[in-house]
């Protein structure tokens, strides 16, 4: 795993898809800050032991120097619906009632390719995401994932491009790439899979749409791509 820390100093900085420049280190807002406090309070109060980390596009575009308001939030050792429990009730004694709001479950849905359950609340006015870092595996005559709580490289493997599996762990104010190609992919303007674009895409097809998608908002270059 590739990590940078907030203290680590900046090095040079490049182009990224001829418009952009790679950040070294996550800014937090001061609305993030608290926001990441409160999360982080609510596992030492409660005695939880979880380790948090931001996912996904919130990691990508800070990285990119863009503001995101969209925070997905994965844990290490519960599910969403169990973390926000917690949260919901620490949240509403030390900051009051009206800080949380919209919170609710999302419930697995196989048919609409919805295979994990999510948490989903308003927290101090910035949408938040609750779930558990997982693993997934596929039966040969089903495309409905098994699931399971899974380790910080599970699921960043599992994850369609290597850009969107990079994390920011709460705990420790650090990026971090487990699949060791996300950062770099990142700064040069690279679009790839963090597995082989067979099994990346094979698992969910919806994903090759996708990453069109992605190549084409960042004006990111293809990585090598090979099918047997």
């Amino acid at each position: 795993v590739k990590a940078i820390t907030m203290a680590e100093p900046a090095p040079k900085k490049q182009k990224v898809g001829q418009q952009q420049q790679l950040r070294a280190s996550i800014t937090l807002t001061e609305e993030e800050k608290h926001l990441f406090s409160l999360l982080l309070k609510t596992s030492e109060e409660c005695a939880l032991g979880t380790t948090l980390r931001a996912v996904g596009g919130w990691v990508r575009d800070k990285l990119l120097g863009r503001e995101s308001k969209d925070i997905d939030i994965a844990l290490d050792n519960m599910y969403g619906s169990e973390f926000a429990e917690h949260l919901v009730k620490y949240v509403g004694e030390v900051e009051g009632p009206t800080c949380i709001s919209g919170y609710g479950i999302i419930r697995t849905n196989p048919e609409q390719s919805k295979h994990l359950e999510t948490a989903t609340l308003n927290m101090c006015g910035v949408p938040v995401d609750l779930v558990n870092l997982r693993c997934e595996s596929y039966q040969e005559d089903s495309r409905i994932p098994q699931i399971r709580i899974g380790t910080p490289t599970e699921d960043a493997l599992r994850r369609d491009l290597t850009i969107n599996a990079l994390f920011y762990n709460l705990n420790t104010g650090a990026v971090e790439d487990f699949t060791g190609q996300g950062l770099s992919d990142l700064e040069n303007g690279i679009i790839r899979t963090p597995l082989p674009p067979q099994t990346t895409f094979f698992d969910d097809p919806l994903r090759v749409l996708r990453t069109i998608r992605f190549a084409a908002r960042f004006n990111f270059k293809w990585g090598i791509v090979q099918f047997n």
